[in-house]
């Protein structure tokens, strides 16, 4: 049995009989408040299964994504105006307030980062020219679809990892491993949201399809380049060496590989977006949420007990 069975099978048998469904997400998404205070000293640049280039695509994922974030803020903030469902306008509160605590947080990595010599200037400045001289300049349609399809990316990746708590206890980097498991468990928690208000305000299959192909060009070429250059620029010598190319084939493997690689064993759940009657749901984690909530929230040993600050639930306003 794979890990996700018995976690599904598990919770399965403990909610048994209560008001809990495995079928559908929570309506209730808090938003809760993290304190990582991350030490440049304590930084493992092979917190990804202990390889270099695989730890680097998601150093350079984290600096990406505060863009990213923003814009789904910016965009959200912008539809949730034009929202009539009390209860659809209180989830998109809940999304504004989770991306712009994840947004502050990695940003907050991404200082340490700077600070054990990778590239996160050059990075802020390619996701600038991204972002400022691209995306944010598309018209507030494209946008929206923009935003789905973003989210849609990070909830793939939010499923691949829920499904390999391992990843997380390859190195001993703590909070690396905390920041990663708490966006994790929160981009699961609202994948649907941003979906449901572009379905809600468009639901133009076109227009859906055309932010797709952005989101997917940006996150698996463009950051995955960007991630080529971090041992270079950490230690040009890296070009000669062996180690460094052994690296890289298992770091690509990690990544892309068909069979357990990140991308590239999720890659019908990720082109699954492409299909007509597509929802964020039918891909359920309500197992795999109810697993890791206690696995990471539980105020005794929770692996986010230590930065744990407070959370609350917006207001529902009828």
């Amino acid at each position: 049995m794979s890990f996700a069975q018995s976690i599904k099978a598990t919770f399965a048998k403990k909610f048994a009989g209560a008001p809990f469904s495995l079928d559908q997400q929570s309506p209730i998404v808090p938003i809760r408040h993290m304190k990582f205070d991350f030490d440049p000293q304590q930084i493992d640049y092979k917190f990804y299964m202990n390889a270099e280039l695989a730890s680097a695509y998601f150093a350079s994922l984290s600096i990406f994504l505060t863009y990213g974030e923003d814009l789904v803020i910016d965009t959200a903030r912008y539809h949730r105006n034009l929202i009539q469902d009390p209860l659809l306008k209180q989830r998109v509160t809940s999304l504004i307030g989770q991306e712009a605590l994840h947004s502050k947080l990695h940003e907050e990595l991404n200082d340490a980062f700077l600070q054990v010599d990778l590239p996160v200037k050059l990075f802020r400045t390619w996701a600038g020219w991204v972002f400022d001289y691209g995306f944010n300049r598309l018209p507030q349609p494209m946008k929206l679809s923009l935003m789905a399809a973003i989210e849609h990316f990070t909830a793939v990746l939010a499923e691949y990892m829920m499904n390999h708590e391992d990843i997380f206890f390859a190195s001993q980097d703590e909070k690396q491993r905390a920041i990663w498991m708490w966006h994790m468990l929160e981009e699961s928690e609202h994948k649907d949201i941003a979906f449901d208000v572009f379905q809600t305000l468009s639901n133009n299959y076109a227009l859906r399809i055309a932010g797709f192909f952005p989101a997917l060009i940006t996150i698996l070429v463009l950051i995955s380049t960007a991630s080529l250059l971090v041992p270079f620029y950490r230690n040009p010598k890296n070009l000669i060496s062996l180690s460094y190319w052994q690296d890289m084939r298992r770091s690509v493997g990690l990544i892309f590989g068909l069979k357990d690689g990140v991308y590239g064993s999720s890659i019908q759940h990720i082109f699954d977006y492409l299909r007509p009657d597509f929802h964020p749901n039918d891909h359920d984690t309500s197992a795999f949420l109810a697993y890791y909530k206690q696995r990471l929230l539980n105020p005794i040993d929770g692996v986010l007990a230590p930065y744990f600050v407070k959370e609350f639930t917006p207001a529902l306003k009828v």
